[in-house]
């Protein structure tokens, strides 16, 4: 994989940040998912999300068969931070971007495995857990589903997490070999 060539092509995308990772500095813990399971809807209605994921140690497993990952932030600026709603809907335009991301890796030859910001949007009432996903080949996987600590992560870095009063940051990790 050609690490120069990938890099000046992440340069034209509206990426806020971009950082290429070992994926041994990624902290895992259940802690992550029990918001997941107290605090977020879609639990327990989404293949991208618990339990459809499975368990933490299993994402952490699936997670580590890869070497690096690539974590990429896209920034938007809304009215009022505290509307749940507004920030959400602000998602598309970076799951746009992370798809873009992952052809890139593809087209250098890498096959990615990709966590996003999704519960996934594509069906109007999720397969789970009566049948297979519909849009597996489309579909990430929640980041936080994994029990990934993102926060741990950008502190370590020194990578924004929190931009401003109205701003929204999105995250996206994707595993590469």
């Amino acid at each position: 994989m050609d690490l120069a060539r990938l890099e000046e092509k992440l340069q034209e995308l509206p990426l806020y940040e971009y950082a290429f990772l070992p994926t041994e500095e990624l902290v895992f813990t259940d802690r992550v998912r029990h918001i997941c399971r107290q605090e977020c809807p879609m639990y327990n209605k989404s293949w991208a999300c618990p339990p459809a994921v499975g368990t933490v140690a299993e994402c952490e497993a699936r997670c580590r068969e890869y070497p690096n990952f690539l974590l990429i932030s896209t920034i938007t600026e809304i009215s009022d931070i505290a509307n749940i709603q507004e920030a959400l809907d602000t998602r598309g335009d970076h799951e746009a971007i992370t798809r873009e991301v992952r052809d890139l890796l593809r087209e250098e030859g890498a096959e990615p495995y990709v966590l996003s910001t999704e519960a996934c949007a594509f069906c109007e009432k999720c397969s789970w857990p009566d049948a297979p996903c519909r849009h597996s080949d489309k579909m990430f996987p929640c980041v936080e589903s994994h029990g990934i600590l993102v926060t741990d992560l950008a502190e370590k870095r020194g990578l924004e997490f929190l931009s401003g009063s109205n701003l929204v940051t999105w995250y996206s990790l994707l595993f590469y070999r």
